[in-house]
Parts: structure tokens; C-alpha cells; sequence
């Protein structure tokens, strides 16, 4: 994996992922203060300067398209389409 130098949170994600699918992510999530960690390390952003400097990388694929794929190569795998999974909610 190599980072993009950007950086969302877990409810962005869930928010794209479940808006995608046609579901309202409230619905189907809640935070359990039990599994939060002690020590969260508040902002995590990696940097992607060697891949770049090294390899001439740099991402062509945005946050929410990325969360898209994500979202269809799950879908696709569990054999649901698009009318499945928005009449399924």
C-alpha cells in the first residue's frame, strides 16, 4: 500500500462505503467504547515521497473512488448488484 498524502476518518469512510450501497451508515453502525484503543495516535497520514522520487508514482485514484471500488469488488463478491444491495437495506 502506498499513501496518498491525504487523510480521512473511519466515519468518512463509512459514510462514502454505505451511501454507495444505498444505506444510511447510522443504520448499520455504532461505536463500541470498549474497542476503542487507550492510545489512539490521532492523525495517521503516511508519505509517499520515495515511491515518487524512486519510482515516479503518484495516485490517480481519489478517496471516494477508491472507497467505490472497494464497495463494488465486495458486492461482486458476494454476488450482489446494484438493485440487490439498494433493495436489501
Amino acid at each position: 500500500m502506498v499513501d496518498t498524502g491525504e487523510t480521512h476518518t473511519m466515519q468518512e469512510n463509512a459514510e462514502l462505503a454505505f451511501a454507495h450501497a444505498g444505506l444510511d451508515y447510522r443504520k448499520h453502525v455504532s461505536p463500541d467504547p470498549d474497542l476503542f484503543r487507550p492510545a489512539e495516535v490521532t492523525l495517521l497520514q503516511g508519505d509517499a515521497t520515495t515511491a515518487r522520487r524512486k519510482l515516479g508514482w503518484s495516485h490517480r485514484t481519489g478517496f471516494q473512488a477508491l472507497v467505490s471500488e472497494m464497495v463494488e469488488a465486495d458486492c461482486q463478491a458476494l454476488g450482489l448488484n446494484a438493485i440487490t444491495r439498494v433493495t436489501a437495506g
